[in-house]
């Protein structure tokens, strides 16, 4: 940790992105990445952000993080942050979605304050509900869902590491009983696993969607049910980067969706 001599005179904040369109960023955000010198961006922040308000000379550093894929060590992008903030660089750590949604953003922000630096954090839309949202359904509904649940699909995997942290029966059983919403971010790869769990405590015919590259011009999208998601997902292609929605809220686009003969039952 730094001594209270140490002069730090740079800055760090974290950023949301949104999650794709340029247009979903708030104003803060844009501002914050208009002052940065140097911009750590995730892969799943769309180039058109970076080319609308990136300043020219800003050092742009991609710090892939993408499940499936070669990401980059958590720890060297905690060491580059740390570093260019004591060379007196303005930072922003550009991540998509919201950077303590799933962003690993409380980690870096905890290794920060380690090291003697605060760190200001800027929101952003989460990729669950831009997802719904592109689909005209909410999250909540006075007659269909009391609240919501955002889950990982994917969990911290390693030494120490739980086969299966998450009990999906549990979780279907409470959103079933407490009528919640769920939102699965990073679980088409386990879709089949999450499947059979939640149907130990949720109906077969509960409606689900799942939207890819959400509030993007090629997003796409399917509505099933919960029995056959899985099959679904193969069937349509549907691969990262995804969200699941579990829940009654998606009643009237389901019914709508999977009509006799309905060739559209797979969205765009």
């Amino acid at each position: 940790m730094n001594t209270p001599s140490t002069l730090i005179t740079g800055r760090c904040t974290l950023v949301g992105a949104g999650p794709g369109d340029p247009e979903l960023l708030t104003v803060k955000a844009v501002k914050a990445i208009q002052a940065a010198t140097v911009l750590l961006v995730d892969d799943l922040v769309n180039d058109a952000v970076l080319q609308a308000y990136a300043r020219p000379g800003a050092r742009i550093v991609h710090v892939g993080k993408r499940g499936g894929c070669k990401s980059t060590p958590q720890a060297f992008i905690e060491r580059l942050m740390i570093t260019a903030v004591r060379e007196g660089e303005t930072v922003v750590r550009l991540k998509g979605g919201d950077p303590f949604i799933f962003g690993r953003g409380g980690e870096e922000v905890e290794h920060l304050r380690d090291a003697g630096i605060e760190c200001a954090v800027v929101n952003g839309i989460t990729a669950g509900l831009a997802a719904v949202t592109s689909l005209g359904v909410p999250l909540t509904h006075r007659d269909h869902a009391q609240g919501v649940v955002f889950v990982t699909g994917h969990a911290k995997t390693g030494a120490g590491a739980a086969e299966d942290p998450t009990d999906w029966r549990a979780l279907a059983a409470t959103a079933h009983n407490a009528r919640l919403t769920l939102v699965i971010y990073m679980g088409v790869s386990g879709a089949g696993h999450i499947e059979r769990e939640l149907l130990h405590g949720l109906p077969g015919d509960t409606p689900v969607a799942v939207v890819q590259h959400a509030s993007l011009p090629h997003q796409r999208h399917l509505v099933t049910t919960l029995q056959g998601l899985q099959a679904r997902i193969a069937e349509a292609g549907l691969a990262s980067p995804a969200v699941i929605v579990v829940g009654d809220v998606l009643q009237g686009l389901a019914a709508a969706a999977l009509q006799p003969g309905d060739a559209g039952r797979f969205g765009t």
